[in-house]
């Protein structure tokens, strides 16, 4: 019987050569002719394939059923609760306690009746047992194992049926069947593509603890990322007690959400009023302080916006900036020297974010402006007032959304003024007077008439 060799076609005329040439005999175009089952779409992909069971887009509509994993700020983050058959992807710094607010979790979940199996490839069982000790945990009844293989990873959990499953981490992960040591791009995609299949077949919530890089994105290929359903970021200094949990992708609910918790000696707690506990240890009013009302997702946060002008011994004066865009902070000095006269010539310039929370909402921009311009000319912001709005490069202050939330929030925790956007909307707020500012030079105008009037007062 004579041997089928490949077959050729023109995408141009689709006429069949028994083989390649550059140019088809049938059309005369050149470069047109392509094999029959190569990824140019000509082979009929169909034969030996499956019947795929095709749906309305009714099909399994309706909010997801979730079930609470017992840590409120934790739920918020994940939009409500857990998601059965849901991935969850947790990155931060190392020490930042990732581990410990994920054995909490387990815990809590257990407690309350479900079940949970714990796998750790870097700490054995006494480091984490000490690690429960101290927090309270040893007695939950939650399933502990260490190991980095992934098939036998798999068969334990297929014994076991966990309704929540962590694996920290998921480079430490490895396969027998894919070359490559353990973290490398083809074990960390292979590690991380059995567990998701895992989750989707068995209905468990599967969270996967990643390392991430110096530049604070998760390590390995991006390909992880888009695999999981949720994508949760842990931020914070090591050094400071707050801890922020940030929701940057999330398939059953919103992004940009955070949880706020406080590092204590019992763990990681959650913060229900994170606005007060921010501004609970601000100093009395001094120069290059202002609060801003700020949207975390869902809430409303109310943080402290701290600048520092100093005389600089350099010939290229410092601009040094903490929990916030830098680039967005020179053109904030740009637009004060342009359009208000303000001169920061021959000025370090420090900007710094109270509690450790980063900032990136533009709508930040009329607080720094008032700290910056507040600590240029040593003189106090009104200690009363919150100040939000994003400033455009002609000066002009912008509107920002959910103005109301903002002045609630700022009324709530006892400010009475509010510097705002002229065009907001919905600006009576009982508690707290809002004063529009259509650009820059009105809230000069504005902080130096009010700190005119405190002096001679």
């Amino acid at each position: 019987m004579a041997k089928i060799g490949p077959k050729f076609q023109c995408t141009n005329c689709k006429a069949l050569h028994a083989k390649w040439s550059g140019r088809c005999d049938g059309c005369g175009e050149w470069n047109t002719v392509k094999e029959v089952g190569s990824d140019t779409g000509l082979a009929n992909a169909s034969s030996g394939g499956k019947l795929i069971e095709l749906a309305g887009l009714k099909y399994g509509s309706g909010p997801p059923e979730r079930s609470l994993l017992g840590i409120g700020e934790f739920d918020r983050v994940l939009g409500g609760g857990l998601v059965p058959a849901g991935t969850i992807l947790v990155g931060g710094d190392p020490g930042i306690g990732k581990s410990t607010l994920l054995l909490q979790a387990a815990a809590a979940f257990a407690a309350d009746g479900g079940t949970a199996v714990y796998i750790s490839g870097e700490e054995s069982r006494s480091q984490i047992g000490l690690r429960a000790d101290r927090l309270g945990l040893s007695g939950a009844p939650v399933l502990l194992g260490t190991d980095t293989n992934i098939s036998n990873i798999l068969t334990t959990l297929d014994r076991q049926h966990p309704a929540v499953v962590v694996i920290d981490s998921i480079q430490t992960m490895w396969s027998e069947h894919v070359a490559g040591t353990p973290g490398s791009v083809a074990q960390v995609r292979a590690a991380a593509f059995e567990l998701v299949r895992h989750a989707k077949q068995r209905g468990a919530a599967v969270f996967l603890v990643g390392h991430v890089t110096k530049e604070g994105q998760i390590a390995g290929p991006r390909v992880v990322e888009h695999m999981v359903d949720t994508v949760l970021y842990f931020e914070g200094d090591r050094g400071h007690h707050f801890r922020i949990l940030r929701a940057v992708k999330n398939r059953y609910g919103p992004t940009n959400e955070v949880g706020v918790f406080e590092m204590t000696g019992k763990g990681l707690l959650g913060v229900e009023n994170p606005s007060a506990l921010f501004l609970s240890e601000r100093e009395k009013p001094t120069p290059g302080s202002v609060v801003f009302a700020g949207i975390e997702g869902t809430r409303t946060l109310l943080v402290e916006i701290q600048a520092l002008v100093a005389q600089s011994a350099f010939a290229s004066p410092r601009r040094t900036v903490v929990g916030s865009d830098s680039s967005r902070m020179s053109m904030i000095i740009a637009v004060l020297e342009s359009r208000c006269n303000l001169s920061f010539a021959g000025q370090d310039v420090y900007l710094n974010t109270g509690g450790g929370i980063r900032v990136t909402e533009p709508a930040a921009d009329l607080a720094v402006a008032g700290a910056l311009m507040s600590g240029l000319l040593n003189r106090s912001f009104p200690p009363s007032a919150v100040a939000f709005g994003e400033i455009s490069l002609s000066g002009a202050i912008r509107s920002v959304a959910q103005t109301e939330n903002r002045l609630r929030e700022a009324a709530k925790l006892g400010f009475s003024k509010a510097m705002v956007p002229g065009g907001s909307k919905n600006l009576p707020v009982e508690g707290i007077d809002a004063k529009g500012l259509d650009d820059l030079p009105d809230l000069v105008n504005m902080f130096l008439d009010d700190t005119h009037q405190q002096s001679t007062g």
